[in-house]
């Protein structure tokens, strides 16, 4: 019955009007072995969202809990969550149908082909919610928040365009100030254990870019995914990291 539910799963995430699955011809020369712009690079505000409003991405989104969330919370920005997992999509983009949230898009694809579906300066803010770790040493060139990937980021992001890391690995969030050191990344805030006795400092700092005055910093990073809530319940630290690289 599981691999049957999966299987329609897909099979509705093809129809869905929020999701984009592209082939991979679409977007990578297999001769050649490189990755080219898709149709959609340069054009997510005209032909998905019909507005010029930012946009923000979500990668490793899973099941698009903040995707969602932040869908909800910030009618007047555009958020896409990017994942390979079209079972997992299919989660954020039932909920964001069935709420009537245009502003909500999800993009079924690798994070290694992410420069592909996007233009020079086209998001305005990335956040990477609990991704795999990648603690074995060679598997480090598959850690999100490695300088190769922030390289990919920093050719769709606009200029001071931030980056949110979300984890309960201590691991990678050590490595991740490692990396902002090292490459002299800007650190905007950063604390091994976000829900700690200093959380309210939040709505006072505001730090977050994403929010406007009329919406509490806290409601963002209460936003909790599928993981957050299974690594909470077995008592680990949530951590976070907002950078600009």
């Amino acid at each position: 019955m599981g691999k049957k539910k999966k299987l329609l799963r897909f099979a509705d995430t093809k129809v869905f009007s929020n999701v984009t699955e592209p082939p991979m011809e679409e977007f990578f020369d297999r001769e050649k072995g490189v990755p080219y712009k898709h149709a959609l690079a340069g054009n997510w505000r005209s032909k998905v969202f019909k507005n010029d409003n930012p946009i923000v991405l979500e990668l490793g989104c899973g099941k698009g809990e903040y995707s969602v969330g932040m869908g909800k919370a910030f009618p007047e920005k555009n958020f896409i969550g990017v994942d390979i997992k079209g079972n997992r999509i299919w989660y954020g983009a039932k909920e964001a149908l069935d709420e009537e949230l245009n502003n909500v898009h999800f993009l079924r694809t690798r994070i290694d082909f992410i420069t592909a579906f996007f233009e020079e300066g086209e998001i305005d803010e990335i956040w990477i919610t609990f991704p795999d770790p990648q603690e074995k040493e060679n598997r480090a060139r598959k850690r999100l928040t490695g300088k190769m990937f922030i390289d990919r980021y920093k050719q769709i992001l606009k200029p001071h365009g931030v980056i949110h890391l979300k984890t309960d690995s201590a691991f990678l969030y050590e490595f991740t100030q490692e990396e902002i050191d090292e490459h002299g990344y800007t650190r905007l805030h950063s604390t091994p254990d976000l829900y700690g006795d200093n959380f309210d400092r939040f709505n006072e700092e505001n730090q977050l870019t994403i929010t406007n005055p009329n919406q509490p910093t806290q409601e963002i990073l209460k936003i909790k995914t599928y993981y957050e809530e299974l690594f909470t319940a077995r008592g680990h630290l949530i951590t976070y990291t907002q950078f600009i690289p």
